[in-house]
C-alpha cells in the first residue's frame, strides 16, 4: 500500500511523490486521533496518515483528500471523507476555512494564522502573521460570543 503526498490545486489532488506507508506514518496518524479521543477506525487511520503521516501541515479539500486516498489504494467513499473531516474539525484536529461560502479547505495547522487564497488557481496557503494586526473587533450581539476570526487574503497575479 502506498501513501501519497499531495498538494491541492483547483480542488484536485496532485501527487508530488509516492512513499511507502511507514510505521512512523501509522503511528503519527494513530497518535493524532487518540490525542483527540477519536477511535482509530480503518477509514480514520487512512485519512489521518495522509493528513499528518509525514509530520507536515497541509491544506486539503474533501475532494483532494478523496483522490489521494483512492490513489493510496484504500477504499473510502467521498461521503466518508466529508463526514470524517467534519468529525476531525469537531474534535479540534482540523480547522475549516470557508472561501466564497461554497468551497471549504481543511487545515492541519491549528495555530491562529491568516491565509492567502489565489483566485486564479483556487490554492490556499498559510500567510505570515508577523505584520497582521487586528486592533479591535466589533462587539458580538447580545447572547453571543465570537468563537474565532478567520483572515483570508485574496490574491491575483499581476501583469508584471
Amino acid at each position: 500500500m502506498k501513501l501519497a503526498k499531495f498538494i491541492d490545486y483547483k480542488g484536485g489532488a496532485i501527487a508530488t511523490e509516492d512513499i511507502f506507508m511507514t510505521k512512523q506514518a501509522n503511528d503519527l496518524g494513530a497518535q493524532w486521533l487518540s490525542g483527540a479521543g477519536l477511535r482509530p477506525t480503518r477509514q480514520r487511520l487512512s485519512l489521518a496518515r495522509l493528513l499528518v503521516g509525514d509530520g507536515k501541515d497541509r491544506h486539503v479539500t474533501a475532494e483532494s483528500l478523496y483522490m489521494a486516498v483512492q490513489k493510496s489504494g484504500e477504499k473510502v467513499s467521498l461521503a466518508t471523507v466529508y463526514n470524517t473531516l467534519r468529525a476531525f474539525c469537531q474534535a479540534g484536529l482540523l480547522r475549516e476555512i470557508m472561501v466564497d461560502g461554497a468551497m471549504s479547505y481543511f487545515d492541519t495547522n491549528m495555530t491562529d494564522h491568516p491565509h492567502f487564497f489565489w483566485e486564479d488557481s483556487a490554492e490556499i496557503m498559510d500567510a505570515p502573521n508577523d505584520d497582521l494586526v487586528i486592533s479591535q473587533l466589533p462587539l458580538a450581539p447580545d447572547g453571543s460570543e465570537i468563537s474565532k476570526v478567520d483572515v483570508v487574503i485574496r490574491l491575483r497575479k499581476t501583469d508584471s
